[in-house]
């Protein structure tokens, strides 16, 4: 039996499992499924929003959390939250493009000015266009989490300059927008799933990755890679996706208080983020790590074509949008 045969056989048995509660109360669980470690930030706002949603719904909604890839990879993950055999799942917006089109926007290297200005298009009118973009593809964004900036982690020498990506091969998210990138920097990009990487490192088959701090950390990446440039070259949230179908089962009510749960579990996951950021730098340059803050304008050049590429596109015309913001 294949891998998704599997996991979809796992989804269908789980609820003869979970169904068994006090027959005068019915309880709603719901599944959650992510490819992150424990300690990741991420992977705590969503605890918080479990406990968030318990609360509200006085303990008749409960979600269910499958971290580490449990139930399959986020690509594996978005389809099986499409048939219904997920309730919800997390995963980057880059992995998001090759189902809903408007998500590519968001892997466009260099496309914001800093954090303050991303954060003001994801929580702006425009971020909530394309967080409810996929609908047709029978998903629904609940929200965003704070995933930073993507940066260079390399095995045997540091990225200063595009230079040095030549003859490189870099792992990427399976994203149009990120081989591209990597493409135009010079390097050669190796589509790689996020709970292969570790082997992949070590064993060569990559010379480096590119992530944010957390993930760097998480991941125990750096024991592999001793060099992390933060060129920054992408600042791509993570989504909170739920199935459609699941969402239109429910009432009214009952959908408030997931919104209300997720929009909370935002709130708290941005108020650690930054310190998890600080204390994991320290952390892996304590582990012998160099860490370093490279000239980005050579790599905006670089990749100045992509844009290019992009004119009097439905994408081009989005990202024209969001440069613009204030």
């Amino acid at each position: 039996m294949r891998l998704a045969q599997r996991q979809i056989a796992f989804l269908l048995v789980i609820p003869f499992f979970t169904s068994c509660v006090n027959s005068s109360e019915h309880i709603i669980r719901l599944k959650l499924s992510h490819g992150l470690d424990v300690v990741h930030p991420v992977h705590k706002a969503m605890e918080f929003m479990a406990r968030r949603l318990a609360e509200l719904s006085q303990g008749r909604m409960v979600i269910d959390i499958y971290p580490s890839e449990q139930l399959g990879s986020e690509r594996e993950s978005i389809e099986l939250v499409q048939l219904g055999s997920l309730d919800i799942t997390k995963t980057s917006a880059a992995v998001l493009e090759s189902f809903v089109p408007e998500f590519s926007v968001y892997s466009l290297p260099y496309l914001f000015r800093d954090r303050e200005h991303a954060w003001r298009v994801f929580m702006g009118p425009i971020g909530r266009e394309i967080l409810h973009s996929g609908a047709p593809m029978g998903i629904r964004g609940l929200c965003y989490y704070d995933s930073g900036s993507r940066s260079f982690y390399t095995r045997s020498k540091p990225i200063r300059t595009p230079d040095d990506l030549a003859g490189m091969k870099i792992r990427v998210q399976k994203s149009y927008m990120a081989v591209k990138t990597i493409e135009m920097l010079g390097g050669s990009p190796t589509p790689i799933d996020w709970g292969e990487l570790y082997t992949a490192l070590q064993q060569g088959v990559v010379d480096g990755a590119e992530n944010n701090t957390p993930s760097f950390a998480s991941s125990h990446h750096y024991e592999v890679c001793k060099y992390y440039y933060l060129d920054e070259h992408t600042i791509i949230p993570d989504v909170l996706l739920m199935s459609l179908k699941v969402w239109k089962g429910l009432s009214a009510q009952q959908q408030g208080m997931i919104q209300q749960a997720a929009d909370e579990s935002l709130n708290f996951q941005r108020k650690i983020w930054d310190k998890m950021v600080e204390e994991d730098l320290q952390k892996v340059q304590a582990a012998g790590v160099e860490i370093g803050y490279p000239d980005k304008r050579p790599f905006m050049e670089k990749v100045r074509p992509l844009y290019d590429e992009f004119k009097g596109t439905a994408i081009g015309e989005l990202a024209g949008r969001i440069r613009a913001v204030q």
